[in-house]
C-alpha cells in the first residue's frame, strides 16, 4: 500500500510498505481522514526519523476488530495514538500523557507503528474509540488536537471573567482559545506573526482580538489590552519569542501553560517570573477522558470543529500541504489527507 514517508529534510516520499498483519489483538482499521499537525512539522524539517509514516490524527472504519470484542466491521473509530505501559504511576493515575512509555510506540510518531498518511493501520485496542453517530470523518480527525487544546485550558484552571492571551493562530491555539471562551473568559486576544491567521481567528470567533506578534510595541499593547496584564497566557508555539512574550504579558501572579514544543533549547526572561512569583505549566496531549469527552463535546455540537478545517489534500498532496503550512502567509488552519483521494 502506498505511504507517504520522511525521505530528508523537508522532503517527503510516497512508497510502498506492508499492509499491518492480522495478530488477533490490534484493531486494524482503514482510514478515512488524517490530519496534519504541528508536530509534523517539526519531523518534516528535521527530515527525521527517515522513512516514519505520520498521521497521528485519524478517522478510520473497522476492518478487524481485534481483541475488541465490543467493536464490529465498519464502525468509524479514532484513537489515541500513545503507547502508555499502563503500570507506571503515571498510568495508574490516570494522567497516561506523561508516562516514560508514551510516545515509544505511538502510532504516526514511532517507525514501529505507521500512522494515517496510508491507507490502512492498526491500533493498540485499548487507546481505540468508536466515534458518535452524526458525526463527519473530519471532525472525528479532529478529536487529537481539539484534546491537547482543552487539557492546555483545564490546566490554566480559566475562571469566569478571565483575560486570556494564546500565542499562536496554529489549531492548537485556536482551539485553546475556543475552551477559553467556553469556560467564561471574558477578553480573548490571539498573537500571531502570520495576519492573515490572525485575522482568521477572530473571524472564527474564537478570540476577540488579533495582537501582532511582529510589532515592537508588542509587550506594551497586550498589557494595555489586558488592563495590566492577562490571568492566563497559553503559548502554543514553542520558541523563545513566545515563551518571552508570554511572561511580560501575564499579570503578577499569572499563569502560563507552555503547550509549544522546541527541540532545542530556548532563552527566557526567568526574573520576569520570578519578581512576578508567575506559575509556568507545561502541558503535554490529554488524558483518555479528555479525548473522548471532545468527542462527547462535539456530538452534542456544544463545540464546532468541522469550521477549522481548510481543505482535503490526496497523498500526492502532502509535501506542498508541508509547505504552504510553513510559509508564515497562508491562512489554512487544518489540512486533511484522505489516503484514497
Amino acid at each position: 500500500m502506498k505511504a507517504v514517508a520522511i525521505k530528508d529534510k523537508r522532503l517527503f516520499e510516497i512508497k510502498n510498505i506492508k499492509e499491518p498483519a492480522n495478530n488477533g489483538k490490534d484493531v486494524i482499521i482503514e482510514v478515512k481522514k488524517a490530519g496534519i499537525c504541528g508536530s509534523d512539522i517539526h519531523y518534516w524539517e528535521e527530515g527525521a526519523p527517515k522513512g516514519l509514516v505520520m498521521g497521528h490524527e485519524f478517522c478510520g472504519v473497522v476492518k478487524k476488530v481485534g481483541s475488541r470484542s465490543d467493536l464490529k466491521v465498519g464502525d468509524r473509530v479514532t484513537a489515541l495514538p500513545i503507547s502508555p505501559c499502563g503500570k507506571c504511576e503515571a498510568c495508574l493515575s490516570g494522567n497516561v500523557q506523561y508516562c516514560r512509555e508514551t510516545w515509544t510506540n505511538a502510532t504516526g510518531l514511532s517507525l514501529s507503528h505507521p500512522g494515517g498518511f496510508t491507507s490502512t493501520i492498526a491500533l493498540r485496542p485499548d487507546m481505540v474509540i468508536k466515534a458518535p453517530a452524526g458525526l463527519s470523518d473530519e471532525e472525528v480527525a479532529m478529536t487529537e488536537p481539539t484534546a491537547v487544546g482543552l487539557h492546555a485550558v483545564n490546566l490554566a484552571n480559566i475562571k469566569i471573567g478571565d483575560k486570556v492571551l494564546v500565542i499562536g493562530a496554529g489549531i492548537i491555539g485556536l482551539v485553546s482559545a475556543m475552551f477559553a471562551k467556553l469556560n467564561g473568559a471574558e477578553y480573548v486576544a490571539i498573537s500571531e506573526t502570520n495576519s492573515a491567521r490572525g485575522k482568521k481567528a477572530v473571524k472564527l470567533k474564537v478570540a476577540d482580538e488579533w495582537l501582532n506578534a511582529l510589532d515592537k510595541d508588542f509587550v506594551t499593547t497586550a498589557l494595555t489590552k489586558s488592563n495590566g496584564g492577562f490571568d492566563v497566557v497559553i503559548e502554543c508555539c514553542g520558541n523563545s519569542p513566545a515563551v518571552s512574550s508570554a511572561v511580560m504579558a501575564v499579570k503578577p501572579g499569572g499563569t502560563v501553560v507552555l503547550v509549544g514544543v522546541s527541540l532545542k533549547p530556548i532563552s527566557y526572561p526567568s526574573a520576569v517570573s520570578v519578581m512576578g512569583e508567575q506559575t509556568l505549566k507545561g502541558a503535554i496531549a490529554y488524558t483518555k477522558e479528555e479525548f473522548a469527552m471532545c468527542l462527547d463535546l462535539m456530538a452534542k455540537k456544544i463545540i464546532d470543529v468541522k469550521k477549522f478545517v481548510s481543505k482535503t489534500i490526496g497523498l500526492d498532496g502532502v509535501q506542498g500541504a508541508f509547505k504552504e503550512l510553513t510559509s508564515g502567509k497562508t491562512s489554512c488552519i487544518k489540512i486533511m489527507v484522505d489516503p484514497k483521494k
